[in-house]
């Protein structure tokens, strides 16, 4: 499946002289024109033309709402390499990235200790070397060492 980087620039507002255009329309064909054929120069697909609401301040307390009119680009990314399987991890791979066992729920909730004189048990998760211990929600009265 393609993956694709888009691009987002302002429509000109604005024709540009050159011979042989003499209407307003004709010279801001010209300009979109131009602009495309750089931006496809580049590998850029234009995908579509959106007019989209803007809101903008006007002086200390106000707010008007603009329009703005975009162009929309877009060109295929290439594709990231699929990481290896874990049986395909290299031998040499030292141990730091070496994805182990999670140790389960049963093995954490076995570390927790009474903590306090209300008889309520705090957890004191002590994982494996190497692993940092699951962290769920955060309970009303109870305090991790």
């Amino acid at each position: 499946m393609p993956r694709f980087e888009y691009k987002v620039v302002p429509a000109p507002r604005k024709g540009e002289k050159v011979k042989g255009a003499k209407t307003a329309t004709d010279r801001f064909a010209h300009a979109l024109t131009q602009m495309m054929n750089d931006l496809g120069r580049d590998g850029w697909e234009y995908l579509r033309a959106e007019t989209l609401p803007c809101e903008e301040r006007v002086g200390f307390t106000g707010k008007t709402t603009t329009y703005q009119n975009l162009l929309i680009f877009r060109r295929a990314v290439e594709e990231a390499a699929p990481l290896p399987a874990r049986e395909e991890l290299p031998a040499d791979l030292p141990a730091f990235f070496r994805p182990e066992r999670a140790p389960g729920p049963s093995e954490l909730a076995a570390t927790l200790t009474p903590r306090g004189g209300d008889g309520r048990r705090a957890p004191t998760v002590q994982a494996p070397e190497g692993h940092a211990p699951a962290v769920g929600p955060a309970r009303g009265g109870l305090v991790a060492e």
